[in-house]
């Protein structure tokens, strides 16, 4: 099958020349080549750019509305190219049109920087400078027939009435056609066609503008001629006594003034081409097929409901090809650090977007569950807090998941850091506590599910161009009921330090656990220090206990960061207050994040008093008084 569908596409290649031969295009109307702008280097990036430019021209999809607008290259060497083609016409007299353009264009205008022509049926140009949204009135081309208009006033007056119409027409087209036909009753029982074009890049005030002043000087061009037209870069216009354009934009080809050459290639052209596009759907097909077995198989232990919500998220599943070119082949230069499941990779998709990619490590059942619990949460989650979780690709054994790109990379680089942690002035530390509490309020109780983190921690919270904090790596987050306040796992997974006592012992989990680890976060952003410390050799005091003894003894002050500056002291006090509260060894001691959050953003909100906190952590040989095992998963995604 392969080597026909070969033969066929070299069939049609060569048919395809054929077809362009027959119907090619004559001289240019008319063209310019700017001496002005200079002349590019042989065999330089210009021409290089130049070159690849407009050998793509009539392959663009673009080409399908007759319009070609883009850019190639950087500084001195940038061309940009516009082609334009007659409204009326169908893609192929298009395609081929646009393809004699550029052979001609670039034969006749050697080495030239910028350089226009015209054809009947297009327009292309190119240019060193900027050419696109732009009202170009130059070059200007003025061409007429011969014969003249018996009433020459009658004649005027009805040509501008026509021509009026057609430019409001033609203006309020949309971005891909500007363009408009029509004809009228002239004198001497004559019918009057017209035509008007613009550039679809022109805005509607822009193509009126420009239409409404050479129409209006029409008689200085063409003054009583039967015939016209005026040829411009970013529009065009024509009468005539005669029919000049097409009743429809059909994109068969017409039959009239074909030879018997033409309708022969053509009738075997469309059949053979139906069945080469018949072939690659059907490989398209089973293509796409190969992904969902996977997809299929890895979920079917969550129902046929999870597998429905993937479905309708199709929009969010990425071709490995595309991840593959985006990273560079997951390049060595593209790794940004690596997680607990995987390495992580920058990389940027063809449309410029930068995107942080996840590569789960193959042999890995947890990196399984951690893959499932991010694209099921994928079409539930959407907060400014959180980091969006962009696209996923399950091809084969290939479990990647693609996130949008942080630029600033996570908490801990820099509060852990001697010299990065100068950066964060209070008010930027107090901003990241606040944009947390929010994520965390979305997650426990505004959001479709009620969803539990179970590893928040510094190198969880990454942080925007503008320092806002976004909550990472759902990969361990487990969903409950909107009734339901707490649930067990025979299997503990976290990071040891953040999690709070009853998960460690018992396995028990809930909304509390996430603000236990809160407490965490909030104490390490207010000290810059990290659980593994020790501030008293004696009594091995960790953060935890360190913190509460401080502040019973009115020494509260004495923790804070010296690196910090600015802000204000009821602020910091209040923070290592509410710090010691998500921290309380009993459950019930500790706020939910809807209290958190009041008590973040009110001075007069009443505090309860903190008590003395677990002192599990304080053991370093900790072990567990249930069955079970830990696993400390570094998860997120370091940028």
């Amino acid at each position: 099958m392969a080597v026909v569908s070969l033969r066929m596409l070299s069939f049609l290649y060569l048919l395809s020349i054929l077809v362009s031969q027959v119907t090619a295009q004559p001289d240019f109307l008319s063209h310019e080549c700017n001496n002005g702008n200079g002349n590019y280097t042989v065999n330089g990036a210009y021409q290089a750019n130049l070159n690849t430019l407009l050998s793509n021209i009539a392959s663009d999809t673009q080409v399908d509305y007759g319009f070609y607008n883009f850019s190639r290259g950087q500084n001195s060497d940038k061309v940009n190219a516009i082609g334009l083609c007659r409204g009326d016409v169908a893609p192929y007299i298009c395609r081929s049109c646009l393809n004699d353009s550029r052979i001609r264009l670039t034969e006749m205008c050697l080495n030239q920087m910028e350089a226009i022509g015209f054809y009947d049926n297009c327009m292309l140009r190119y240019s060193n400078r900027s050419i696109f949204n732009t009202d170009e009135t130059s070059p200007h081309f003025c061409l007429s027939s011969t014969a003249n208009a018996t009433d020459v006033d009658e004649f005027n007056q009805v040509l501008r009435s026509l021509l009026d119409s057609l430019t409001g027409r033609a203006s309020s087209g949309n971005s891909l056609l500007k363009f408009a036909t029509a004809n009228v009753a002239g004198p001497d029982f004559q019918t009057l066609f017209g035509l008007v074009q613009c550039t679809p890049d022109l805005s509607l005030q822009q193509c009126s503008d420009c239409l409404v002043g050479p129409i209006s000087g029409l008689p200085e061009c063409s003054n009583g001629k039967i015939g016209g037209r005026i040829l411009r870069p970013s529009y065009n216009f024509r009468y005539e006594n005669y029919r000049l354009y097409n009743e429809t934009n059909d994109s068969t080809p017409p039959s009239e003034g074909k030879n018997n050459t033409s309708r022969t290639i053509i009738a075997i052209v469309v059949p053979i081409g139906s069945v080469v596009v018949l072939l690659i759907l059907v490989c398209i097909c089973l293509r796409m097929r190969k992904p969902w077995k996977y997809i299929k198989k890895l979920f079917s232990d969550d129902g046929v409901e999870a597998i429905s919500e993937i479905r309708s998220s199709e929009t969010l599943q990425l071709k490995f090809d595309s991840i593959i070119a985006a990273t560079n082949n997951f390049s060595e230069e593209n790794k940004l650090g690596q997680g607990g499941f995987g390495p992580v990779y920058k990389g940027k998709l063809i449309d410029g977007q930068e995107i942080a990619v996840k590569r789960l490590s193959r042999n890995s059942s947890q990196g399984d569950v951690e893959f499932k619990n991010e694209v099921l949460l994928v079409a539930k989650l959407q907060h400014r807090n959180l980091v969006r979780l962009l696209a996923f690709c399950l091809e084969s054994q290939e479990r990647l998941l693609v996130y949008e790109f942080i630029p600033n990379k996570s908490l801990d680089y820099f509060i852990f850091d001697p010299i990065k942690r100068a950066e964060l002035s209070w008010e930027k530390r107090y901003k990241i506590i606040g944009g947390i509490a929010r994520g965390l309020l979305y997650l426990h109780k505004d959001s479709r599910l009620r969803v539990i983190h179970r590893d928040l921690k510094a190198s969880n919270i990454l942080l925007d161009i503008e320092m806002n904090a976004k909550i990472s790596d759902f990969g361990m987050a487990r969903l409950v009921g909107r009734d339901q306040t707490q649930d067990n796992t025979s299997r503990v997974v976290g990071t040891f330090g953040y999690m709070a006592p009853e998960y460690v012992l018992h396995g028990q989990f809930s909304v509390k656990t996430d603000v236990f680890s809160f407490g965490i976060l909030v104490l390490k952003i207010v000290t810059g220090r990290k659980n593994s410390e020790v501030f008293q050799r004696e009594n091995a005091e960790n953060l935890v206990t360190f913190a509460w003894r401080n502040w019973r003894e009115g020494t509260a002050t004495s923790i804070m960061d010296p690196a910090i500056t600015g802000g204000s002291r009821d602020e910091i006090m209040r923070c290592i207050h509410i710090g010691l509260l998500c921290v309380q060894d009993d459950v019930a001691d500790r706020p939910p994040m809807t209290s958190v959050e009041v008590m973040l953003n009110s001075y007069s909100a009443t505090f309860p008093l903190a008590s003395q906190p677990a002192s599990y952590m304080n053991s370093r040989n900790f072990s567990y008084s249930r069955s079970g095992d830990y696993t400390s998963g570094d998860t997120s995604i370091r940028k």
